[in-house]
């Protein structure tokens, strides 16, 4: 017999785009793992060595392109026809963990689908242009790539209409799917493991965490710091380092990826962390304020969820002149910020926290064929 307790939903798929290495959107898939311990998980592509003990514990079925994995930039025209190919009947509940196409995959009428999006494919939607420039370098890739992203951009579309509840990481990301999709959504923050964090006395440097990426927009904060001598650290590593590193000084230092021991450790002894891009949520901000250090963020998306005028600096444009200004501003005041008061906002984005509203969210959501399900597709924030 079917029930809508989110203690007992019966067989439960978890949809995941790739498992390819450990970032934001597996740390929620490792969290809805510990809800619904029993569930089996379906990716693209899979790569144990890549992801926790606690993924690689699960069943995990990778789809028939798994064996191309190292080419997956390259196979996205493809990943319709291989998300399609999952039999995922004999679920009573499926959710899909989405920044990519996951929630593509064909759910039977008597199986709830719920799809908690980190955004709308950025390469499709949001970024499409940025995407268009970095990487249709030739005549040929420009041709290729206009019919192939119209393709994909109706599908895409196309398969909202699969999801039966749409959850948003933030409100940022609500108002996202509201534009590309026209579905309303309920806000559940991703989980933080804020307890794992811990504060210590500053040190004269910043700290940046990123991916390094154009679009993350590092070349800004690091030309700025080139040439006001102030020290800057950055963890991670991409396909920018190159440029980054011709641009950077002596006084910025590159660590490249770090585990989670020399994370803590860096985000423990910075003066402030710094965001220079705009981010979804921000994983990474929440980090560093659980670590007891103020945030000086660029004023849009997640940063301005997360930061208040007591935990860090916000400012208007993605510029040296403006970064500079808020550079100015934090050491004005820099006095105001406490570790301990930093520490309790992170906690509004726990894991327990996330649990709780997405456990929230789920009771919120009606069963499939109810002939009233339009009147309960509320729009609700945490």
């Amino acid at each position: 017999m079917r029930t809508d307790r989110t203690d007992a939903p019966g067989r439960v798929a978890l949809v995941h785009f790739w498992l390819l290495g450990t970032r934001g959107g597996e740390k929620v898939l490792e969290a809805l793992c510990r809800i619904f311990p029993g569930a089996d998980i379906f990716t693209l592509f899979y790569e144990p060595e890549a992801v926790s003990p606690l993924i690689r514990s699960k069943k995990v079925t990778a789809s028939c392109l798994n064996p191309l994995r190292r080419l997956y930039r390259s196979l996205l025209p493809l990943m319709p026809m291989a998300l399609e190919s999952f039999d995922l009947r004999g679920y009573d509940l499926v959710i899909s963990s989405e920044s990519g196409p996951a929630k593509g995959v064909i759910a039977s009428a008597a199986t709830r689908h719920l799809c908690y999006c980190h955004t709308p494919m950025r390469y499709l939607w949001e970024m499409y242009p940025d995407y268009r420039a970095e990487f249709c370098r030739s005549a040929l890739s420009r041709a290729l790539f206009a019919p192939f992203s119209s393709y994909l951009r109706t599908w895409d579309y196309s398969t909202a209409a699969r999801v039966d509840r749409f959850i948003a990481n933030s409100r940022n990301i609500r108002r996202r799917i509201w534009k590309t999709y026209r579905r309303k959504s309920r806000v559940v923050y991703p989980p933080v493991a804020v307890h794992s964090f811990y504060s210590a006395p500053p040190q004269d440097h910043f700290l940046a965490v990123s991916e390094l990426v154009p679009y993350k927009r590092l070349d800004y904060a690091v030309r700025l710091f080139a040439r006001n001598g102030r020290k800057l650290k950055i963890a991670g590593d991409g396909p920018s380092y190159r440029e980054l590193k011709r641009t950077a000084a002596p006084n910025i230092e590159f660590c490249g990826r770090v585990d989670d021991e020399q994370l803590r450790d860096l985000y423990a002894h910075a003066a402030a962390f710094l965001m220079p891009g705009e981010e979804d949520f921000g994983i990474t901000m929440v980090e560093a304020l659980a670590s007891g250090k103020p945030v000086i963020a660029l004023g849009r998306g997640g940063a301005s969820e997360i930061v208040t005028e007591d935990c860090g600096v916000l400012y208007a444009e993605p510029s040296e002149e403006a970064l500079g200004g808020a550079l100015r501003e934090f050491d004005r005041c820099a006095g105001r910020f406490n570790s301990f008061e930093l520490q309790q906002r992170a906690r509004e984005f726990s894991e327990a926290a996330f649990e709780r509203n997405f456990r929230a969210a789920m009771l919120r959501t009606p069963r499939v064929g109810l002939g009233n399900a339009r009147k309960h597709d509320v729009c609700a924030v945490h």
